[in-house]
């Protein structure tokens, strides 16, 4: 039996709201997994748990209610598929932050609207002018600045990064894809198993506890951070299109900056300022070019978001 879902609204005020509030809650994750790569653990495993944790939650709290509605879907593939991207975009960024800072980690991720503008044409039919190519190519002069190729300074670590925004920008584009199709819980169900499923042969093997009180308070948080997080984010890409939310998801670059200053003593140097004040740059330039080419239209939803 296939299941109603809400249709796709246009209440982009809501949207972003709900946005702001996802990278509130996801900087508990960011935060988390990067003192559990700190302590040592594996990657595959602290990756593992975030997922099950978000999956055992989401059945616990929702399979009662929601019965198998929680996991028929009516593009099953998409789901799997947009499930494997979310699962690139959070190995390669855990393993990232193994060997960066969590500022580092999080500047490179955002070339990621920059990726969903180039990729908008091919995948959603979008149209991309010269202008808005320019600004991503901006964008990307942006990172090299942060990671510095070539100089003492540079970490291939952050190609690590630069592959974890790529599946991010894909997985953004799918969860737009997915928005009227399946419920947001419907996607978190297939967010939090195909991770699960796909990396259990490889995390229960060689498993390792955490040592530290504070390091088993990290393990335990993740997931719920997870699929509070991502649950948020599921449902403002049914108010608004990934263009529209992609720049307002820079306020966790402040979060993060501040976080790596104060909790691992990893301040940002001038570098990463003047990079990421760059990157920063271009995606708003794309967002402005994005609002400027769409003609105004006032509706009840809107009315109500003033």
């Amino acid at each position: 039996m296939v299941h109603i879902v809400a249709p796709i609204e246009s209440r982009a005020n809501y949207a972003i709201m709900l946005v702001l509030l996802s990278q509130l809650v996801l900087l508990v994750l960011d935060i988390s997994a990067k003192w559990l790569s700190v302590e040592g653990m594996p990657t595959t495993e602290i990756v593992f748990v975030r997922y099950g944790m978000h999956l055992f939650l989401l059945l616990l709290l929702f399979l009662p209610v929601s019965g198998r509605n929680l996991w028929v879907s009516n593009n099953w593939k998409l789901e799997v598929l947009r499930g494997a991207c979310l699962l690139c975009t959070t190995g390669l960024n855990f393993l990232a932050m193994r060997y960066l800072p969590l500022t580092v980690t999080s500047a490179i991720q955002f070339t990621s609207p920059l990726m969903i503008c180039a990729l908008s044409g091919p995948l959603l039919g979008d149209k991309v002018g010269w202008r808005r190519w320019a600004a991503i190519g901006v964008g990307f002069i942006g990172i090299l600045i942060i990671v510095r190729p070539g100089s003492e300074a540079f970490q291939p670590a952050a190609l690590l990064s630069l592959g974890c925004a790529f599946f991010l920008a894909l997985f953004s584009i799918l969860t737009r894809k997915l928005a009227g199709v399946d419920s947001a819980l419907t996607q978190q169900f297939y967010a939090g198993a195909v991770p699960v499923i796909l990396l259990a042969p490889i995390a229960l093997t060689g498993w390792a506890w955490p040592s530290q009180p504070i390091s088993w308070v990290a393990f335990a948080i993740m997931g719920a951070a997870g699929l509070c997080g991502h649950y948020l984010n599921s449902v403002a890409h049914r108010y608004a299109t990934p263009a529209t939310l992609a720049p307002f998801n820079y306020l966790s670059l402040l979060y993060l900056t501040m976080a790596s200053w104060l909790i691992f003593n990893q301040p940002p140097d001038q570098w990463f300022i003047l990079g990421a004040a760059i990157i920063i740059s271009s995606g708003l330039y794309i967002w402005l070019r994005e609002k400027s080419l769409r003609k105004p239209a006032i509706s009840v939803d809107d009315v109500g978001d003033r």
